[in-house]
């Protein structure tokens, strides 16, 4: 028979054992596992004039057991930041204990483009209290404009009207492009894709199929996104070389602009000595341009020689608080005398530049200027459409008037 004392050393040898090798997760370094997280795609149909929400349902597979928290941020897929859907960088979503999942909201911009269905990503990062099952989803944009065809041409029915006259001055001449077509006794036009993109990269090729007169009342120059002579887009350039030229003089046009990434619409002049003497000792004056991404600023520049090299001057004019250069027509300006070049737009001046500093080696703004309007597609200046921007685009001509 044992002894009592050989009966409590069994036991306490029996409590010892059990304290070393029966511990629990936390004292043998096994840690509770995590509950798994999800995000699940999601989908909206993207409205015409008015913002659309997106959700995105981020899951755990079981209730919360405390407080999860992560980041998510929204990422490009073939729809575009900023322009088809919210950016969000590094936002906070909490999923509160003894909860499941919460929403993610993300805002989808409407229009009116026929761009097709476009999705993007929604990525989840520094999650808290869960593990990352699949921490990726995709958002598609439903496009409500599919199927509807090209954007139709809309004639603004507002906008700037500039003066028939102005005193002291005689209006020497004008295109009020009220015709069933275009006076070709003042306007020729340059087809092709020019050397080099026409100098500047362009990516459409010019024809004269893509100008025409609306309401015999309106030139319009059309952009269109179609394939020829191996470019992806055609347009239209005008030129009055050898037709019309004019030195000095107040000279206004009317316009409304088309808009668009990679769009580039342009009236400007260069010097009848163009052909002889080549650019840019020919000078050339940008009464308008405008980065079809930028629809409220246009830019008015000065290109000539400087020392045997290019040497510009440029200034822009912005509109806030009002309808942009897309949906009003508006004038824009030069006053050229022999000292100086004003830019006016609806006869606001926004530059001046004094021509009379340059040296008579550098100043072609002395001469006789010829009239180019044109609507480009792509170039180094505005960077390639893409798929935000929709097609045809049109910039529409009310008038063009020289006064002296």
């Amino acid at each position: 028979m044992r002894s009592m004392k050989e009966i409590i050393l069994i036991l306490l040898g029996c409590s010892l054992l059990c304290l070393f090798s029966c511990g629990d997760d936390e004292g043998n370094g096994n840690e509770p596992e995590l509950i798994g997280l999800s995000l699940q795609d999601g989908e909206c149909t993207e409205l015409d004039d008015e913002n659309a929400n997106l959700e995105v349902v981020a899951r755990l597979e079981s209730p919360a057991l405390s407080n999860v928290v992560f980041n998510y941020s929204t990422l490009d897929g073939t729809a575009a930041a900023g322009i088809d859907f919210e950016s969000i960088q590094n936002a906070q979503l909490v999923i509160p204990e003894g909860q499941q999942e919460a929403a993610i909201n993300i805002s989808v911009f409407g229009d009116e483009f026929d761009e097709g269905n476009e999705t993007f990503r929604i990525v989840a990062t520094n999650v808290s209290n869960a593990q990352l099952v699949d921490g990726e989803a995709i958002g598609t944009i439903i496009d409500d404009d599919a199927d509807t065809g090209p954007l139709p041409l809309v004639i603004p029915d507002s906008g700037y009207t500039s003066p028939d006259s102005y005193e002291g001055m005689e209006l020497v001449w004008s295109d009020e492009f009220q015709a069933a077509s275009v006076d070709q006794s003042a306007w020729t036009f340059e087809t092709g894709t020019g050397n080099g993109g026409w100098g500047n990269n362009e990516l459409q090729y010019y024809t004269e199929e893509n100008t025409y007169m609306a309401e015999d009342d309106f030139l319009v120059i059309e952009a269109k996104e179609e394939s020829i002579g191996g470019n992806s887009y055609t347009s239209s350039r005008l030129i009055t070389q050898g037709k019309k030229s004019f030195q000095y003089g107040r000279i206004d046009v009317r316009a409304a602009l088309p808009k668009g990434q990679g769009i580039w619409p342009a009236i400007w002049m260069l010097g009848d000595n163009f052909s002889s003497d080549g650019w840019p000792q020919c000078g050339e004056i940008d009464i308008m341009e405008l980065l079809g991404h930028q629809t409220n600023r246009i830019y008015g520049s000065l290109h000539y020689r400087n020392e045997s090299q290019h040497a510009f001057t440029t200034a822009s004019q912005a509109i806030t608080g009002a309808p942009d250069f897309h949906e009003e027509f508006h004038v824009f300006s030069i006053d050229w005398q022999e000292d100086q070049m004003r830019f006016l737009v609806d006869d606001l001046e926004y530059a001046s530049y004094a021509t009379n500093e340059l040296s008579d080696e550098e100043n072609p703004f002395n001469n006789s200027f010829f009239f180019i309007l044109n609507v480009a597609v792509g170039g180094e200046w505005p960077g390639s459409p893409d798929q935000s921007t929709a097609f045809p685009q049109r910039m529409i001509v009310d008038y063009v008037r020289v006064f002296q």
